[in-house]
């Protein structure tokens, strides 16, 4: 009875580790970078970018302007008037640097926002082919994270995400879409 409680659970350890888990992999970029909800994310990114560097320009054209007015007249001013205009011009650049700084960080938190929603229908479909599929886990495999993947314990799921998602046809409406073979081409 001791020798079965002991050889039970190492069959049984053996025979789990024997059971390989098989696993899906994909570009996570390449399948997130089809969804309409990122086209309209990048879109709308690509406004309010151009929002930001047209008000980033007025800012300095507005410093170039006074650069110049300062230029032409520093040799009339008298000393207080001329503090102040340095004094003006420093402001100015330093409000423009501050300015570019801050919409770098808006942009990049609006990117964030916007492309959330994308993520969280991606990530969804990845759930739902994992779970259907039995897939211990799904890899990304972007920046070559994953340069050998065995062809037998992996899957690429990429094509099942897509159909998940709406991106591609199922594997049936795609082979009654195809065209059907020529009559005479099978004696060919």
């Amino acid at each position: 009875m001791k020798r079965l409680s002991i050889i039970l659970p190492l069959l049984l350890f053996c025979a789990i580790s024997y059971a390989q888990i098989q696993f899906g992999y994909l570009s996570y970029e390449q399948v997130l970078k089809e969804l309409p909800e990122y086209a309209q994310a990048t879109q709308d990114l690509a406004t309010l970018k151009a929002k930001y560097e047209a008000e980033a320009k007025k800012g300095e054209e507005e410093f170039q302007q006074k650069f110049v007015d300062f230029l032409q007249g520093q040799k009339d001013f008298p000393q207080a008037i001329m503090q102040k205009r340095q004094a003006e011009l420093q402001t100015l650049m330093d409000n423009g640097v501050a300015f570019r700084m801050k919409s770098k960080e808006l942009i990049a938190e609006a990117e964030k926002d916007m492309m959330q929603e994308a993520h969280k229908r991606l990530n969804r479909a990845l759930l739902e082919v994992g779970v259907e599929y039995g897939y211990g886990y799904i890899l990304n495999t972007d920046n070559n994270s994953c340069p050998y993947i065995s062809p037998v314990l992996g899957v690429d799921v990429t094509e099942l995400v897509r159909q998940k998602l709406g991106l591609a046809p199922k594997a049936e409406e795609a082979q009654q879409a195809a065209p059907a073979p020529a009559e005479g081409a099978e004696n060919k």
